[in-house]
């Protein structure tokens, strides 16, 4: 053999194993066999995008989080990987909670993520002010942004300067029910925003925190729109018009709303709020973001699981049946809840996949990852 040739077939060799992981024409195989081939392009957007997924809790097995919050040196290091491999760099873990004693419920628990938070400053971080995204990837943290998806625990004014000096930094203005602010998406009427939901909506302005409309009944959710001096945000929800009418769904007069104020939508891969009969695919999903784009513009859409990393059918079947049964008829439960490609932690990247499929530009699909979020918060959170 001569000295070219065994120079040949070792740089053949070496280059064998630089591209091990590369299968099918710049495919890439992420985090070992067995998992889902990703392009190289997909991989590319979402390793140099901020991935912020607007509602998203850490888990949907809740006494897992109850042990964090007490103990976070419980949170093991391979339970950090996971989320550093799921791609998202910044979560909402926003949950729905209200009933005569908001007030007391809402302080344990900004209390209990800010111990955890404390607890684990090795890895994680609080989300305060929009200098703090430009600090995420760098510090190799996965960062939380501090919200409730309910305002029942605001009891005047004032309570928002409180909760905002606690770190909450998003407040949903109802969840399903009526509160003392407006009405929520699966109540009976809903004659739109109180008096007392204005004074809620001005404080918010002033001290910078952001407004979401998620859960609202239609009324509730325009007056917000008119009412707001910042733009207003639907953290997780979808287009009404491709589910056949679901409450929790927005119609296009709200989705409109949106660019008019200058929010963002963030659209969930929630089964029922996808499609009202099976199948239910990852391609009905993105039927929504092509919905909103044609209506006012990729640059007022993102993205709001609605779901923890492993989704609502691998949660302890006792803890579903519970869920499941605290909803009105009309969520409309079918056997399952997750969608196929969506329902795992790496689901950013097939979500990525999906919208290069739809031939949304690099710039676009990374403003929908989360710079349109990060935009929208600049503007809101200035006080």
């Amino acid at each position: 053999m001569t000295r070219r040739s065994l120079l040949m077939q070792t740089a053949v060799a070496g280059l064998a194993t630089i591209a091990a992981p590369m299968i099918n024409l710049g495919r890439y195989q992420l985090f070992g066999q067995g998992t889902p081939q990703y392009s190289k392009r997909a991989v590319d957007i979402v390793q140099r995008s901020l991935v912020i997924d607007m509602l998203s809790v850490f888990t949907l097995n809740f006494p897992d989080q109850d042990k964090w919050e007490r103990d976070p040196e419980s949170f093991t290091e391979a339970e950090f990987q996971t989320f550093l491999d799921s791609g998202i760099n910044v979560f909402h873990p926003a949950v729905g909670q209200g009933g005569p004693n908001a007030y007391d419920s809402a302080i344990r628990f900004f209390g209990g993520w800010n111990a955890f938070i404390a607890g684990s400053d090795t890895r994680l971080m609080r989300i305060d002010s929009v200098g703090d995204f430009g600090r995420v990837k760098a510090a190799k943290k996965i960062a939380v942004i501090l919200g409730l998806q309910n305002s029942e625990h605001f009891r005047r004014p004032a309570d928002v300067d409180f909760f905002f000096n606690l770190g909450q930094r998003v407040s949903q203005l109802t969840y399903n029910s009526r509160n003392l602010i407006g009405n929520g998406s699966t109540e009976r009427r809903d004659e739109g925003i109180s008096d007392f939901g204005v004074s809620i909506i001005e404080r918010m302005n002033q001290v910078g925190m952001a407004i979401d409309v998620s859960h609202c009944g239609d009324r509730t959710t325009l007056d917000a729109f008119e009412l707001s001096k910042k733009p207003v945000l639907i953290t997780h929800s979808n287009a009404r018009v491709l589910a056949n009418g679901h409450p929790r769904d927005k119609a296009d007069e709200a989705i409109l709303a949106v660019k008019k104020n200058g929010g963002v939508m963030g659209i969930t891969g929630v089964r029922m709020f996808v499609r009202d009969r099976e199948p239910t695919t990852i391609e009905h999903a993105l039927d929504h973001f092509d919905h909103v784009a044609k209506l006012i513009g990729p640059e007022h859409l993102g993205v709001g699981s609605d779901i923890d990393l492993h989704g609502y059918d691998s949660m302890p079947p006792e803890l579903n049946k519970q869920l499941r049964n605290s909803y009105k008829g009309s969520y409309g439960f079918r056997e399952r809840i997750d969608i196929e490609g969506l329902d795992h932690p790496r689901r950013m990247f097939d979500l990525t996949e999906g919208l290069i499929r739809r031939k949304y530009s690099d710039a676009n699909i990374e403003g929908i990852l989360g710079g349109n979020f990060r935009r929208v918060l600049s503007e809101i959170w200035t006080t």
